[in-house]
């Protein structure tokens, strides 16, 4: 029977878009592993923010998995291709890992060609609206039309406060399956778990280090 690694990915900045966090994907790839009737070897999840975040060096789980897939001849199971990126440069990197990838979403059927396809044509995608966006702004300022409500700032900065917690309570919502992973395994302690979740290359909101601080402080955003 082949076997099959599970890759989970999100980020604060773009769950919303991809709408699919970390137990949607999770849901998502077993019924497709099942469907198929592969055998699930293991499972990598992978939270990541900021810039630069589809380089490999800053996807240390990704990294895992192709690592593990590759010693036990698996296959990487992801539930939609923007879980692995939406660079065809990074997708094309990832094929040359000589791991194959499965995105649930498209089928087992779509070979490395294919997904070569679907990510240029996403990349496509992303290029037309920006520069839809910017044309869009520059005839509104060539109207003389001032861009942006410069009239209400404490309403704009109560909905950018807003924002951030919401982005927060996201972020806060995609760690803790992984924290109760790590306590479900025996490890206890905010100070522990900050190690464990360190090491696993987990980074905070902020892109750094985990502290026990840090730990208690998004464990107890979380009921």
């Amino acid at each position: 029977m082949r076997q099959a690694i599970s890759y989970l990915r999100v980020s604060t900045d773009k769950q919303s878009k991809s709408g699919l966090g970390i137990e949607a994907q999770r849901e998502a790839v077993a019924r497709f592993i099942a469907a198929e009737g592969l055998a699930p070897l293991a499972e990598f999840v992978e939270v990541e923010t900021g810039k630069g975040a589809d380089a490999l060096d800053r996807r240390p789980q990704l990294a895992a998995a192709l690592a593990r897939a590759r010693k036990a001849k698996a296959s990487v199971v992801v539930a939609k291709l923007d879980r692995l990126s939406r660079d065809v440069h990074f997708i094309s990197g990832l094929m040359s890992q000589r791991v194959p990838f499965i995105v649930a979403e498209l089928g087992a059927d779509a070979d490395p060609f294919m997904l070569h396809i679907y990510a240029a044509l996403a990349e496509k995608e992303r290029a037309l609206i920006a520069e839809r966006t910017r044309a869009a702004l520059a005839r509104r300022k060539a109207q003389g039309m001032r861009l942006g409500n410069r009239t209400n700032l404490a309403d704009a900065s109560a909905k950018g406060a807003e924002a951030n917690r919401e982005a927060a309570d996201a972020f806060a919502a995609n760690v803790m399956p992984i924290i109760r992973q790590i306590e479900a395994s025996g490890v206890k302690g905010h100070r522990a778990i900050a190690a464990a979740l360190n090491a696993r290359g987990v980074r905070t909101s902020r892109g750094g280090h985990w502290h026990a601080t840090t730990v208690r402080n998004l464990i107890t955003r979380r009921p």
